[in-house]
C-alpha cells in the first residue's frame, strides 16, 4: 500500500496544497480593512482562501499529470503567488497577538500559521527560488527512469516497471538491479534538496520556529517536544510485535536465499517486495504461514479479472485487429479494470450510508498511467475547489497493493466531502494522522469474509491455520510499515535542525533505516547517492509522521466502529461493511475537520483522549503468540553495530 499515501491532500496531493501555500505582501493582496477585528480577519481570510485555492490546485494537478517545463513553470508561479499570500495573512495576523478573540478565531489563526509544509522566506527572490526547486524536485521524481544500454539497445524503466520486478521476481540479482536502478534516479536531487532545506528553514524562522521540523511538530495540539515523546511512546508499544515479524521474515529469506538472505542480521532492502520495504505483502509466496489453508492471493484474482476484461473486448471485435488497435483495446481494458476496482471501494463507503462520489470524480480522476506523457504515479487524493470537485491521481494496476490503496485514497475523498461545509481553514484532518487513517480503517474491515463476498478469495476456512494466514496477510502491510512511518521524519528532523549535515545525508538515512526497520542495502551506499530522494515524500516534501500515527489511530477507529456495528467476537474478525450505524459515527467524525482539538474528536469517536496502540496489539494477539513460537531458539533482533554500519562504504 502506498500509504499514503498520499497527500492526499494530506498525503499526496494536498501536499500540493499543504506544501504550496503563500501570499504576496499585503500591498500585493486585497486592501486590508481599517479597524478589522480578529473575527473579521479570519472571515476575510476564509473567503480569499476559497477564491484562490482552485488556481493552485489546478496548476499543481497539471504539473503532476502533464510533467513538462511549461506545466512546472505554471505550478511554480501559482505556488509563488499562493505562498506570498499566505505569508501576508500570517503577517497580518500578528496584529491580534495578545488580544481577546473567540476560541474559534484563535484556533483558525493558529492553523493558518501551519497551513503549509513548505514555509517560505519573506524575501521575494528566495520565495520564488523555493517554489522553482520544489516543483523541479517533484518533476524529477515523476519523470525518473532507470536506463541501461546505448543507441537501439537503450532501455528505460520507470518506477512502476521496477516495482513489478520486486513484486514478482524472486531472482536475487534481478531484484537488486531493479532496486538500484530506481535509487539511482534520486542522485541528481541532492544539491536541490540541500538548498531547499536552507530556504524552508529560513521561512520557518521568519514565522517564529527554530526550523521547519519544529514547525511540522507544532501541528498536533501539543508542543513539538511532546509530539516527539508521544511517537516514541507509541513505537515502544508496538516494537516487540515488529521485532517478532522481522525475525520470522529473516528466517524465511535466509532459507530462500542461502547466504544472502540477510545482511549482518538486517533484512536486505531489495528482497522485501517493495521499493522502500514499507509493505511486505508481495512476499506472500515466501512468508505465508500455511500455503494450503485457503487462498488469500488477491493479486492473482484481480489479474484474472483484468485478463477477462481484455479478452472480452477482443472477442467483440469482428476482425483480427492491427497492433495499434490491440494496444488501444488493452488500454481501454486497463481503464475499465481500474474503474471497477475504484467502484468496488466506493461501494464500501456507500454501504455505510455515505454519498456516492460526484460525477466530476469519474470524469477528471487519473486512474491509469497515460501512454503519451510523464506523470507522477504516486497515489494521491485532491480536493480541487473545497467543494464537489474531488479526484484521485493513481496509476492503478490489478494487484492487492493498488486495490487497498484505492480504498485508502477514497478515505481522503470522503473526508473532503464530509467537511466541505466548514470554513476553509478548518477543512483539514483533526490532525494529519487522522486523514491518513480513514481509508486504512476501511482496509482493516476487508476481512477474508468480505474479500470472499466480492469474489477475490476463496470462502474463508475455519481454524487456527486460516486465522494465522489472515493475520499474517494484514501484518505484512500494517505491522511492517510502523518503523518506516517513523524513520523518514526522524531523518528530516535531523536534516532540518542541522544534526544531519548534507555530507552525511545517505549515511544517516541508512543508519536510521537499520535502527528502526532492521533493513540494510546489499552493498555500501556512499554519499554519491541520495537514497532519501527515491521515496516520493522527500522530494514531494510531505511530512511522514502522519502515516505512523495513522497506523495507530486506524485500529482505534476500527475498534470503535466495530462496537458501533454491534460486532460480537474477536476484533480481527469484524467487518462493519453495510453498517449504517458505524457509518453515522464515522461521518460525524469526518465532519468535524480541524474545528476542534483532535483530542476532543478522538474522544467523541473512541471514548479516549489519547492515541494508544492497545487495539493494534489486541488485533494481532493470535499472530504475536504464533510468531513467538515460530521464532523460539532464533537470535532475533539486530545489533547496534550492524545498524551503525548499514550502508556505509
Amino acid at each position: 500500500m502506498n500509504l499514503r499515501p498520499a497527500l492526499v491532500l494530506l498525503a499526496g496531493a494536498c501536499l500540493a496544497l499543504s506544501a504550496c501555500k503563500r501570499e504576496p505582501s499585503p500591498s500585493a493582496g486585497p486592501e486590508i480593512p481599517k479597524d478589522e477585528t480578529a473575527d473579521q480577519f479570519i472571515a476575510r481570510v476564509n473567503e480569499e482562501y476559497r477564491e484562490l485555492y482552485p488556481e493552485v490546485t489546478a496548476a499543481q494537478w497539471l504539473s503532476s499529470t502533464y510533467i513538462g517545463d511549461d506545466s512546472q513553470l505554471l505550478a511554480a508561479k501559482a505556488n509563488e503567488r499562493w505562498l506570498t499570500r499566505l505569508n501576508g495573512w500570517i503577517e497580518q495576523a500578528r496584529r491580534f497577538e495578545g488580544r481577546e478573540m473567540s476560541p474559534e478565531t484563535a484556533r483558525a489563526i493558529h492553523l493558518l500559521k501551519l497551513k503549509t509544509a513548505m514555509p517560505a522566506p519573506r524575501d521575494a527572490q528566495k520565495l520564488a527560488e523555493l517554489t522553482r526547486i520544489a516543483t523541479r524536485l517533484e518533476g524529477m521524481y515523476g519523470a525518473g527512469s532507470a536506463c541501461t544500454g546505448e543507441g537501439p539497445a537503450r532501455r528505460c524503466r520507470q518506477l512502476g516497471e521496477l516495482e513489478d520486478v520486486l513484486r514478482t521476481s524472486r531472482d536475487y540479482d534481478e531484484q537488486l538491479d531493479a532496486w538500484q536502478g530506481w535509487h539511482g534516479v534520486a542522485g541528481p536531487m541532492r544539491q536541490d534538496y540541500s538548498r531547499f532545506v536552507e530556504l524552508v528553514n529560513e521561512g520557518a524562522r521568519d514565522m517564529g520556529f527554530a526550523d521547519a521540523g519544529e514547525m511540522w511538530r507544532s501541528g498536533y495540539d501539543m508542543s513539538p517536544v511532546e509530539l516527539a515523546a508521544e511517537t516514541d511512546r507509541l513505537w515502544g508499544q508496538v516494537k516487540p510485535l515488529y521485532e517478532q515479524l522481522h525475525c520470522y521474515a529473516r528466517t524465511r529469506l535466509e532459507a530462500r536465499y542461502p547466504g544472502r538472505g540477510s545482511v549482518d542480521g538486517l533484512l536486505p532492502a531489495h528482497l522485501m517486495g517493495n521499493m522502500w520495504q514499507q509493505d511486505w505483502s508481495n512476499l506472500w509466496d515466501i512468508l505465508a504461514p500455511y500455503p494450503n489453508a485457503g487462498s488469500l492471493d488477491v493479486t492473482a484474482a484481480l489479474q484474472r479479472q483484468a485478463r477477462r476484461t481484455y479478452e472480452r473486448r477482443l472477442e467483440a471485435l469482428d476482425t483480427l485487429p492491427e497492433p495499434s488497435r490491440l494496444a488501444e483495446e488493452e488500454r481501454i481494458a486497463q481503464q475499465a479494470m481500474a474503474a471497477t476496482m475504484t467502484r468496488r471501494a466506493e461501494d464500501f463507503y456507500t454501504s455505510l450510508g455515505m454519498p456516492q462520489l460526484p460525477d466530476a470524480f469519474w470524469r477528471k480522476s487519473q486512474l491509469i498511467k497515460p501512454r503519451d506523457r510523464d506523470v507522477v504515479c504516486h497515489a494521491s487524493a485532491w480536493p480541487m475547489d473545497l467543494a464537489d470537485d474531488v479526484r484521485i491521481k493513481m496509476c492503478i494496476r490489478p494487484n492487492e497493493e493498488d486495490f487497498t490503496t484505492v480504498y485508502h485514497e477514497l478515505g481522503h475523498i470522503y473526508y473532503y466531502l464530509a467537511q466541505k461545509a466548514l470554513p476553509p481553514l478548518f477543512q483539514e484532518g483533526a490532525h494529519d494522522g487522522f486523514h491518513e487513517a480513514i481509508g486504512d480503517t476501511i482496509v482493516l474491515s476487508m476481512t477474508p469474509s468480505y474479500l470472499a463476498s466480492i469474489g477475490l478469495v476463496d470462502a474463508p476456512r475455519q481454524g487456527q491455520d486460516a486465522l494465522i494466514n489472515s493475520q499474517m496477510r494484514m501484518a505484512l502491510a500494517k505491522v511492517a510499515f510502523l518503523p518506516f512511518g517513523l524513520m523518514i521524519d526522524r531523518w528530516r528532523w535531523g536534516v532540518f535542525d542541522g544534526s544531519i549535515a548534507p555530507a552525511d545525508y545517505n549515511a544517516s538515512w541508512w543508519a536510521l533505516k537499520a535502527r528502526y526497520q532492521g533493513v540494510a542495502p546489499a552493498s555500501p551506499r556512499g554519499e554519491e547517492h541520495f537514497d532519501p530522494g527515491a521515496k516520493y515524500h522527500v522530494p514531494g516534501n510531505t511530512p511522514y509522521t502522519r502515516y505512523f500515527l495513522a497506523h495507530i489511530l486506524q485500529f482505534q477507529f476500527y475498534k470503535a466502529l466495530c462496537e458501533a456495528a454491534g460486532h460480537d467476537g474477536p476484533l480481527y474478525a469484524c467487518s462493519f461493511y453495510g453498517s449504517e450505524e458505524a457509518g453515522r459515527k464515522f461521518w460525524a467524525m469526518l465532519g468535524r475537520g480541524a474545528s476542534q482539538p483532535w483530542q476532543d474528536t478522538l474522544e467523541e469517536m473512541t471514548g479516549s483522549r489519547q492515541m494508544d496502540a492497545g487495539a493494534v496489539l489486541e488485533y494481532f494477539a493470535p499472530l504475536q503468540g504464533w510468531l513467538k513460537a515460530q521464532n523460539e531458539g532464533q537470535a532475533c533482533g539486530w545489533s547496534d553495530a550492524a545498524a551503525d554500519a548499514a550502508g556505509r562504504p
